[in-house]
């Protein structure tokens, strides 16, 4: 049996699809048919069930994916350990929301780079829907989720943590330093979201409508170091994770409402599949942002 055939296999079932496996592999699409065609004929059973343009595993093909991935990540240990490398080479693929993606790059990375000068990173931001996508299709390497608790049995978390979540305004605010507020004094004020339907924003519309309740942002925008500049000085309201905010509270720009009646769980975790191949270099960099984000969000 072929490990190129294997790893043709491992593509075309992660991407549903001879042609985009064709493109990802740097193949043509009759080769990937080819080598699939040669599997099914080692192995004397069909792997996809082909109807109408469309491909799917069959049961033997879900069975084989297990082994594939187990052959390919022992191939590859063993290519790892046979090099005599002085240094961690590689080629990482991180998807977070848009507020840990600023707060990595700013804070972290280069103190990553100068320890590990030849691994080299891909950020990227998304929704948590659009980051475990990526994940089933071994297109991301690992995603850090700002959003519900999830739980998934093809998911190692890696690290979570619950976030601490304020209403926060300006330290001139109307509301700033009055004691045992409700969410219905100041769902009528103009407030400055994150964007609807992702992340935290959907847990905390969620809880919201529990309470028959709903706020219609003046502005909504992904970019939370905007959020809280536009706060500083206005007569604005929002409702971020303590991380984001932090530094404006200490330095006098931003209060903390004290809002009693909403209890939202956002959870930080750090997630990878669970058929994906920890390298030496992926371990390191779990290790890293599992001591430094997490560590510096509570």
């Amino acid at each position: 049996m072929e490990l190129k055939n294997l790893i043709t296999f491992i593509h075309v079932a992660e991407l549903g699809s001879f042609t985009k496996a064709a493109d990802q592999l740097g193949y043509s699409q009759s080769t990937v048919s080819f080598q699939i065609k040669q599997l099914e004929d080692e192995l004397d059973c069909l792997l996809f069930e082909r109807i109408n343009h469309t491909i799917c595993l069959t049961d033997r093909g879900r069975e084989l994916v297990s082994y594939a991935h187990q052959v390919r990540a022992l191939t590859d240990e063993f290519k790892e350990n046979l090099a005599l490398e002085t240094e961690l080479t590689g080629h990482i693929h991180i998807v977070t929301p848009d507020s840990v993606c600023d707060e990595m790059i700013n804070t972290n990375y280069i103190a990553f780079h100068k320890k590990h000068p030849a691994i080299s990173i891909c950020f990227s931001t998304g929704d948590s829907g659009v980051m475990l996508h990526m994940l089933d299709h071994n297109e991301a390497d690992l995603i850090i989720t700002l959003d519900q608790r999830i739980y998934n049995k093809d998911y190692v978390i890696a690290k979570e943590e619950r976030l601490p979540m304020h209403f926060v305004a300006s330290a001139d605010s109307e509301f700033a330093g009055r004691k045992d507020l409700s969410v219905k004094d100041i769902v009528n004020q103009p407030f400055i979201l994150t964007e609807y339907g992702q992340g935290y924003r959907r847990v905390f519309d969620k809880e919201l409508a529990k309470k028959s309740l709903e706020i219609h942002p003046v502005l909504e925008i992904g970019r939370t170091d905007v959020i809280t500049k536009m706060l500083a000085g206005s007569n604005m309201i929002s409702y971020l994770p303590d991380f984001v905010t932090r530094q404006g509270v200490a330095a006098g720009e931003l209060c903390y409402l004290d809002v009693k009646d909403l209890d939202i769980e956002v959870w930080k975790q750090l997630i990878y599949h669970k058929n994906k191949w920890l390298s030496k270099s992926l371990k390191t960099f779990i290790d890293y942002v599992k001591e430094k984000e997490f560590s510096s969000a509570v």
